[in-house]
């Protein structure tokens, strides 16, 4: 698999979401997914530390911990191992009991304790002594940006993380907290994580907890060369495999959205691929280039999108989905 940097960091082309291991995904089929990823050059691994408390009796931190004991079973949590790995979690969604029952109202939030303290929880929970990449989650207009942006800042001088993304905010938010960073020489952001996919948002919508890439994010990803777009719910939660129980969530389905999944089916039967391997690979080979972040239930489910790496778009084809 094709290696990108981020912040100085080498990680895998793509990168594979963990959310579900341990509570919808059992430790069995999480360990051979993991497994799998792993030998076909798969480096870079994304959880955080509330996956999954909705799901059952899920609490959130059993993403982390299953990670923690993959880690230890491979030796990749110490010693020449632990560099063959690259390990993105994040803070600020679990709910806080102190704020209440009702989430999202009980966020724990990005305030200078959570972010410095929830570091030290998520690092026991996988054994290991620093993270690659540590993620504000969602952002926290509570807290002065100052106060989250330093707190973020200590993490990666005490070497706790050895680099700083965000996730879910808006283009003006992300620029301004570089902007706070740079002008105290503190570590700063250089990777977002944001919602995008193929199919576009519909026209006015916008969803202020799991907004989705923005064209002006793009554009400014685009322009930034220090900053790294790593995009989840790239697939839709397996909407393009065109199965019935597997619907096109509202917001994206709409009458302009029926041309864009006409010319992305065209252009996998030109291919012999899949609609989602297309879906990969048109984010990789976009403008910005784009690192899709994935999620699979099974290993059939894993290798498909894994295919999505062998798959050269012409010119043609990246201009005929993009003006779709």
């Amino acid at each position: 698999m094709d290696k990108r940097a981020i912040g100085g960091i080498e990680v895998s082309g793509l990168c594979l979401g963990a959310m579900m291991f341990g509570t919808t995904v059992d430790e069995d089929t999480s360990f051979a997914l993991l497994d799998t990823f792993f030998e076909a050059g798969g480096t870079f691994i994304d959880t955080a530390n509330c996956y999954q408390f909705w799901a059952g009796d899920g609490q959130g931190h059993e993403s982390e911990e299953l990670l923690g004991r993959w880690l230890k079973s491979r030796g990749l949590a110490t010693g020449a191992g632990r560099e063959q790995i690259v390990i993105a979690t994040k803070a600020g969604a679990r709910p806080d009991p102190e704020r209440g029952d009702s989430w999202p109202a009980n966020i724990e939030g990005l305030s200078a304790r959570v972010v410095t303290s929830q570091v030290d929880v998520s690092l026991r929970r996988m054994g290991l002594d620093y993270v690659d990449l540590y993620y504000s989650h969602h952002e926290d207009r509570t807290v002065p940006l100052e106060e989250t942006v330093g707190a973020f800042a200590s993490v990666a001088e005490s070497g706790k993380a050895r680099a700083l993304g965000v996730s879910n905010e808006p283009s003006w938010r992300i620029e301004r907290a570089r902007r706070i960073a740079a002008s105290h020489a503190w570590p700063s952001y250089v990777c977002v994580q944001q919602r995008h996919t193929y199919l576009q948002p519909r026209p006015g919508a916008y969803d202020a907890f799991m907004p989705a890439a923005s064209d002006e994010l793009l554009d400014y990803v685009r322009e930034e060369e220090d900053v790294t777009l790593v995009a989840y719910w790239s697939l839709m939660g397996g909407a393009y495999t065109g199965r019935a129980d597997k619907r096109i969530d509202p917001m994206y389905d709409h009458p302009g959205a029926s041309a864009r999944l006409a010319t992305l089916r065209s252009v996998a039967d030109e291919l012999g691929a899949t609609p989602n391997q297309v879906v990969l690979a048109w984010m990789r080979a976009s403008s910005p280039s784009i690192l899709p972040l994935f999620s699979a239930s099974s290993v059939t489910q894993l290798k498909e999108s894994l295919g999505s790496t062998e798959l050269t778009l012409t010119p043609d084809q990246m201009e005929r989905l993009d003006r779709a």
